[in-house]
Parts: C-alpha cells; structure tokens; sequence
C-alpha cells in the first residue's frame, strides 16, 4: 500500500460525516507504518474500544469505513478464523466489525459485517511480520503473493457491500 497523509485518510471515508471523520483518532505512528507490507491500513480507536477503522486502495483511490465492534465480547474458548486473511485466533482475536453502508442506506441504518483479526493485523500476519500469540495459521500451498491477492480479494468484496 501507498503511504497515506493524515488528511488522504481523512477524506477517505465513505461511511462518515465530514464531522464525523475529523473528530476521529487517527494513529499516532501513521508515518512509521510498514507502509510496504500493508494491504489495508487498520486501528483500533484508544479512546473508544468499540471502533475500528480501515483504509485499502479500491481502483487505485483510498476507500475508509469506519467499523463498529459488539458491545458486549464474551472470552470464549473456541478458535475463531478472521474472513480476510484466514488466520485463526482464540478467544476475542476475531471479531465481528460492522460498518454502516455509505450513502441514503447507511443513513437508513444498513450496515454490513465482516469476521477479521481484532488488531486489523492481517498484512503482517499473512508476511510472517507478526508473530501469533495463541493463533495459527494454516500451512497453505498457496504463495504469499496468492494469499495477498485472496485478502485483497476478500476486502474488496466486503467494501463493495458497503457501496453498493
């Protein structure tokens, strides 16, 4: 991915008021990002646990969506594989994200929901860059390169959900 400018970011979303998108936490090590191993930008809001954030190319152009997490995350016992990358991880590291649909059906409430890794890690998980915890991922006979152009794939998909 191409490295983004806090103002890029910004006017990249396409579920969001221009209110709403610059009251909203950006990371603080956007410049230190591992902008060449990134498929999507992804973070965590820190003074709102339950928002998420995702910025990916879609026809060369920044596309963001702003995702919402449960309210309520119970600690399971079970493995959970994120939709993206396929990495599997225990307990909470996949959660369901929804975000609101852009345009008069996001205003009408509709939204769209997607499983993903919890930390929106699944560039550097798919790379090797980041090491799992407690998760896994599957020995796959696909290459890297395959395995990034399927999550791309994945994403694209879901953020034409949110278009459409």
């Amino acid at each position: 991915m191409r490295p983004l400018t806090e103002q890029a970011v910004r006017d990249s979303f396409v579920n969001c008021s221009r209110g709403e998108t610059e009251r909203l936490a950006m990371p603080r090590d956007l410049a230190e990002r591992p902008w060449d191993d990134l498929d999507f930008l992804g973070w965590r809001d820190p003074g709102a646990p339950g928002r998420s954030y995702l910025v990916a190319e879609r026809e060369g152009e920044p596309v963001g969506v702003a995702l919402r997490l449960p309210s309520s995350r119970r600690g399971f016992s079970h493995r959970s594989m994120c939709s993206l990358c396929l990495t599997t991880h225990p307990g909470d590291g996949v959660s369901l994200m929804t975000a609101r649909k852009a345009g008069a059906a996001g205003r009408e409430g509709n939204s769209a929901g997607i499983y993903i890794c919890a930390d929106l890690a699944c560039s550097l998980y798919i790379r090797g860059k980041k090491a799992l915890l407690a998760g896994s991922r599957f020995e796959e006979t696909l290459t890297t390169e395959q395995q990034i152009a399927r999550t791309v794939g994945h994403l694209s998909a879901f953020l034409a959900k949110l278009r459409d």
